[in-house]
């Protein structure tokens, strides 16, 4: 990376074009006193009372406070048939807040390869990164994000699936560096608009599979703890062991995703994540909907199973005071080793959420100080 490249990214500021594909594009940057950089996860939630339109102007108003406070990144992640969930196509969410945002590093947590051809999302990024240059990420994942019923609908006309997602990556990076093989049925092709830079490539994943192959791509590696916090220290040494020296990494970089909530007290913050855990509970009983209101996860009849469900899902929050959740977010990133943390507050009520990730940028020390 140039010397102006590094000056503008201390500075705030996109790199320049041309560089996205590299380390330079892939490391985040701890700004004040933060001992590591932190991004937000962001679903564009739909709590019970509230419309999906305006969840999405809730979601544009938190990328832009998260840019004041300090976070490095903002991604979306896409998904289907969920009522509770506004963000169903990232590359149309991620455009729209790139025009109200300027420095922020903006991308998809993630958008589902195996639902989508890879010219299609070739295509879709490099308009993302024609229109907000040097700050497109592209994270992929290979599940559906959805029930089977809905992924058959999506993938209708695509013959493969996530037992396919090495081969669709590889199609889709040649798409992208428009670097296809001679004589290649795809040679000839093109993804447009295609300019000097494109967006740099992240493998998401919850198991082992992505995170093996991230490591052997020499590519940045996402792993969703708040799904899967059993299985998160296993995954990243697994990828770490698997990394091999690229084009674009010299060395293994991991960020986790992690469930985060702060209040006024320990009290508040684990009734507010209650809310999303009601919420939780009844996608895995097949019943999606809107995000609870607090009110109603306190006064749910939760049976003997529902309730150590709830237990379960709640132990891998980390939740309660400002002090609390940074504290409780330093022992995790040492715990596992991650690079950078990427905290998400699914929980109802667009303020509660807004403060929620405000407290934890000021006790995190992005930011001396919070509206």
């Amino acid at each position: 990376m140039s010397t102006e490249d590094q000056q503008a990214r201390e500075a705030g500021q996109p790199a320049r074009p041309g560089i996205g594909a590299g380390a330079g594009a892939v490391h985040g940057v701890a700004r004040g006193t933060a001992p590591a950089p932190l991004s937000i996860l962001d679903l564009a939630p739909v709590g019970v009372g509230h419309t999906p339109a305006e969840a999405l102007v809730a979601t544009t108003e938190l990328a832009r406070s998260a840019e004041a406070w300090g976070y490095h990144r903002f991604w979306v992640a896409e998904h289907h048939g969920m009522p509770g969930v506004a963000s169903s196509t990232p590359a149309v969410l991620l455009a729209h807040l790139g025009a109200h945002t300027s420095t922020l590093r903006l991308g998809s947590g993630g958008v589902m390869l195996p639902n989508h051809a890879p010219l299609a999302i070739a295509e879709q990024f490099g308009l993302l990164e024609a229109l907000h240059p040097g700050r497109i990420d592209l994270g992929l994942g290979r599940a559906p994000g959805t029930d089977q019923a809905t992924a058959r609908a999506l993938r209708r006309g695509l013959a493969e699936g996530a037992d396919d997602f090495p081969q669709q990556l590889a199609e889709l990076t040649h798409f992208l560096d428009g670097d296809f093989p001679p004589g290649h049925p795809y040679a000839r092709l093109t993804a447009v608009p295609k300019g000097d830079g494109r967006p740099p490539l992240w493998l998401l994943g919850s198991s082992g599979f992505s995170a093996r192959l991230a490591g052997q791509l020499g590519l940045p590696f996402a792993f969703a703890h708040h799904f899967s916090g059993n299985n998160t220290v296993p995954a990243l040494d697994l990828y770490r062991s698997s990394f091999r020296p690229s084009e674009v990494l010299a060395e293994p970089y991991a960020l986790i995703g992690v469930s985060a909530v702060a209040a006024d007290g320990e009290a508040q913050a684990r009734r507010l994540a209650r809310s999303a855990g009601l919420g939780m509970l009844r996608l895995r009983l097949g019943m999606p909907g809107p995000i609870p209101t607090p009110e109603e996860a306190e006064s749910y009849p939760y049976s003997p199973a529902e309730a150590d469900f709830l237990d379960d899902w709640l132990s891998n929050v980390v939740l309660g005071s400002p002090g609390e959740v940074a504290d409780g977010l330093e022992a995790l990133r040492k715990r596992t080793g991650a690079d950078e943390l990427m905290v998400t507050s699914h929980i109802h009520g667009h303020e509660a959420r807004r403060r929620s990730y405000g407290l934890i940028a000021q006790a995190y020390g992005l930011t001396a100080q919070v509206a």
